[in-house]
Order: structure tokens, then C-alpha cells, then sequence
């Protein structure tokens, strides 16, 4: 079975807090992503940056001194049309940093020999939680779609898919 893994398309880092130029350009094809996944019978994992308001004490807030994605904010939530593609049995996975070790669980105990991600941004949680899926299934085909995934800086969106492919993660 394929998982689609949507990383963190959230508010803030489309038109928000972290928002950037081209984040929006995404939503369509990020959608049309999902309904070919659940028309082919695959699972729709959403991984969410969630923060509270004492992130500015935090190790990332230190280095990332940006409030974004506060639980229970517009900025914390789907962007656009994602929101309503949304479903119940999704998976919908809350983390606090850039990977999640909840993911790498949902998909080391899943029945999955194929997962593809997407999202933003693409040098650090799209980067960090395809390690973590090649790491949970070494042997399944882990793809990040690199049309489907965008960064603020091009030459970390570039850089972050040369990584991807040094740990045999392919880059479409």
C-alpha cells in the first residue's frame, strides 16, 4: 500500500508567518495528490507543525525565532483546499519539530512498500521526515515529488533534494 505524506502545508508557512513566494502555487497539485492517492486505495498522512506560545524558549525558537503554527490558530491550520480534502480517517500527526517521530512509528507499523511526500518546506521538514520514512522502511520506494514540495530559498530546495538522493530517497 502507498502513503502520501503532506508536510506541514500549513497557513503560516503558505501566506503566513513563514509564507513565502510560490508556497500557494502547491495547493494543486498537492491536491490532486491526494485524490490520486485515495482513488488508488492509499493513506493520507498529514504531518502538522505545532507550536504553542512558549516556542521562543525552545531550542528551535532560539534559532528560529519566528512564532508559527500556534495550536488552535488560523496559521496552524491547512492551507486552502487542503483543509477540505481533509478526511476522518486520515492520519494527522502533530509535531513540534522539524520530523516526526510519531511518523517514522505510523509507517514502521504500517503495511506500506511505497511513500511519497510533499509540503514545505522542502529543506527541513520535508527533508527530515523523508530520512525518517527511509529509515522506518528501508526497503519500500520513499519518493519526494520535487514539483510538489517548495522551500523560501532555492538553493536549500536544491541542496535539501541533492541530500535526498545521496540516501537513495528518489527525487521526481
Amino acid at each position: 500500500m502507498k502513503a502520501l505524506v503532506v508536510v506541514d502545508y500549513q497557513n503560516d508557512y503558505v501566506n503566513g508567518a513563514l509564507g513565502f513566494e510560490g508556497a500557494e502555487d502547491l495547493e494543486p497539485i498537492i491536491v490532486e495528490k491526494i485524490n490520486r492517492a485515495r482513488e488508488d486505495g492509499g493513506k493520507i498522512i498529514f504531518t502538522m507543525d505545532t507550536h504553542d506560545k512558549n516556542y521562543l524558549k525552545t531550542n528551535e525558537g532560539r534559532h528560529l525565532p519566528v512564532v508559527h503554527c500556534v495550536e488552535g490558530t488560523k496559521g496552524h491550520r491547512l492551507f486552502g483546499s487542503l483543509a477540505l480534502c481533509r478526511r476522518t480517517e486520515d492520519i494527522v500527526i502533530r509535531k513540534n519539530t522539524f520530523g516526526s517521530p510519531e511518523l517514522l512509528r505510523v509507517l514502521w507499523e504500517g503495511s506500506f512498500d511505497e511513500v511519497e511526500l510533499c509540503g514545505v518546506p522542502t529543506d527541513k521538514c520535508v527533508l527530515t521526515n523523508a530520512v525518517l520514512a527511509k529509515t522506518a522502511l528501508p526497503e519500500a520506494r520513499i519518493t519526494v515529488d520535487s514539483g510538489a514540495c517548495a522551500s523560501p530559498d532555492r538553493e536549500a530546495h536544491k541542496s535539501a533534494l541533492r541530500v535526498m538522493k545521496s540516501v537513495q530517497i528518489e527525487v521526481l
